[in-house]
């Protein structure tokens, strides 16, 4: 395989640089309406680093709009759209690196350097694909979840050891403990991703629980998989 050489200034050229929803649906052969649904759903769930950008472009006399992705973004999309044209995507943002000024290769020190430099940077983002992929299949095992679930019900779902889930709860001020039970912060009702249940006990005490929606579910899965993701990769360190 030829690996290609990245140009100066790469740093600066990936803060400018984009690719399209157009270019993305026909790099994938699929209907540019369906991956702009793509992207507008990840940017509403925050699987995006930023707001889409948007362009317009003229058709048969007629303007549309396009959204405008930077490399993380538009690998994140082809991950969840189809993750046999990551090579593709990797591809046309090289030849976009290619289009500025190319070290001086007449210098054997400095064109090592480009090569090894190149090479680390494409291992890095077929790295980084993997993991947006692993990622992406962790979450849609839980977008069919309807109904609250409890605690120890979520924990049995993500495959999650109680001591270590409780952990990241509090340590990320999702939850506290108020009179010895797990509570959400105010917040984190706000957005839905808890409901809390009141009752009485048989003894008349009165007593809470709160139970993680379906929403909060699917934010929690992702959450824990980045978590999971992390202390995988601190443990093989």
């Amino acid at each position: 395989m030829i690996m290609m050489i990245s140009a100066v200034g790469f740093e600066t050229l990936h803060q400018t640089a984009s690719m399209s929803s157009r270019e993305l649906a026909e790099m994938a052969g699929t209907s540019h309406a369906e991956v702009k649904r793509l992207i507008k759903s990840l940017e509403t769930t925050g699987r995006v680093s930023q707001p889409m950008a948007v362009a317009e472009y003229q058709r048969d006399g007629q303007r549309y709009q396009e959204y405008q992705l930077n490399q993380r973004d538009s690998l994140t999309v082809i991950a969840r759209l189809s993750p046999a044209f990551t090579p593709m995507v990797l591809d046309h943002w090289q030849e976009r690196e290619l289009m500025h000024d190319l070290p001086d290769f007449t210098n054997p020190a400095v064109a090592a350097r480009a090569w090894a430099v190149e090479y680390e940077r494409r291992q890095a983002a077929e790295r980084q694909v993997a993991a947006i992929g692993s990622k992406a299949d962790f979450f849609d095992r839980y977008v069919t979840v309807n109904g609250a679930m409890g605690f120890r019900q979520v924990c049995k779902l993500l495959q999650a050891k109680e001591t270590d889930f409780r952990h990241l709860l509090l340590e990320r001020h999702i939850m506290y403990r108020l009179a010895g039970v797990l509570t959400p912060y105010q917040q984190h009702l706000d957005a839905g991703r808890f409901e809390v249940h009141t009752g009485t006990s048989q003894r008349s005490h009165t007593f809470s629980q709160a139970r993680f929606t379906a929403k909060g579910v699917k934010w929690i899965a992702e959450l824990w998989a980045t978590h999971a993701a992390a202390q995988k990769k601190n443990a093989a360190a």
